[in-house]
């Protein structure tokens, strides 16, 4: 099996959100990047979001102006997955949260890929095990998984299936360490790991609040920002993570389990992505951006609000 020093290329599989947050870290600290997703017309945007992430780093003291160039440098861009595969030492995989799909594009890059790359899945509630089977590596397969951002909410879920070599825990919690984040050893598989399961039960008790019209969205963030002195609340969460993010976690787990909860909590954010809300990343969600209501001084102390998902 590949060594933590003989780890030099990262293969990214989905250039969205986590992707990018993913690919960037990684090339923060030095390892060669190689970006990648199915559809070539959405790279140059996802280029340009890491750019506006870099400018963040940047502002915030985290990295050196100096050093952006060969920040960007290390990072290659294609839509070509042979090219992508070629060299991979470490595989980190952020499509669509569908265990069938995430199956398919790990089978696809198995037959690409050298047999000494890693696999890992950075699935936000699917367990490894679900599609283990389908990478033809269940041995090297685990999930890695990430938080937004990464080069501020620094920690990564390590979670194995039954089937995953012991080997390769040790070596993505070293990798993680190298990377700058703080290492989360799960014991056993379980949807959600652990700062996602906590971030879960809040967004759920958020949208029946919502859903069940006992208040509006930004009165509930106003709610949770005023007790527990954060900059952000739970609508302003879900904006960041990507409200089709959310949905399609919400919808899957509402199909599996038959949950009518969580299909009212589908059922109410699907006019956001029918109207292509979905947050901050198309520039409107719960809220408008880059200046957000809740960012504004006035926010905690503003008048209470009546909002309705778009018609």
């Amino acid at each position: 099996m590949i060594e933590l020093d003989e780890i030099k290329r990262v293969l990214i599989v989905g250039t969205g959100t986590m992707g990018q947050q993913i690919g960037l870290q990684c090339a923060m600290h030095g390892y060669q990047v190689m970006m990648y997703d199915v559809q070539a017309d959405v790279l140059p945007a996802a280029q340009a979001s890491v750019r506006r992430e870099l400018a963040d780093v940047v502002a915030a003291g985290v990295l050196p102006a100096e050093q952006v160039d060969a920040v960007l440098g290390r990072m290659e861009w294609t839509a070509v997955a042979a090219d992508a595969a070629r060299d991979a030492d470490l595989l980190s995989e952020s499509v669509p949260e569908d265990p069938a799909l995430k199956g398919k594009v790990l089978a696809q890059f198995h037959a690409l890929c050298p047999p000494r790359t890693i696999f890992t899945t950075n699935s936000s509630t699917l367990l490894p095990s679900m599609f283990a089977a389908a990478t033809q590596r269940p041995s090297q397969f685990a999930a890695f998984h990430f938080h937004l951002p990464a080069w501020v909410s620094n920690v990564v879920d390590i979670m194995p299936h039954p089937g995953t070599d012991t080997a390769v825990i040790g070596l993505l919690e070293g990798f993680a360490r190298r990377i700058g984040q703080i290492p989360i050893v799960l014991q056993k598989e379980s949807s959600g790991y652990v700062f996602n399961s906590l971030l879960s039960a809040l967004n759920t008790a958020a949208l029946s609040l919502v859903v069940k019209n006992v208040a509006a969205p930004e009165d509930v963030d106003r709610a949770w920002m005023g007790v527990m002195k954060t900059a952000i609340g739970p609508f302003g969460i879900q904006d960041m993570i990507g409200l089709d993010t959310i949905w399609k976690i919400i919808d899957f787990w509402a199909t599996t389990l038959n949950d009518a909860t969580l299909r009212a909590h589908a059922d109410f954010l699907k006019p956001y992505l029918d109207a292509g809300k979905l947050g901050r990343k198309t520039g409107e969600g719960f809220y408008t951006y880059p200046r957000p209501a809740f960012a504004q001084p006035d926010f905690l102390t503003g008048p209470t609000a009546v909002s309705q998902p778009p018609a």
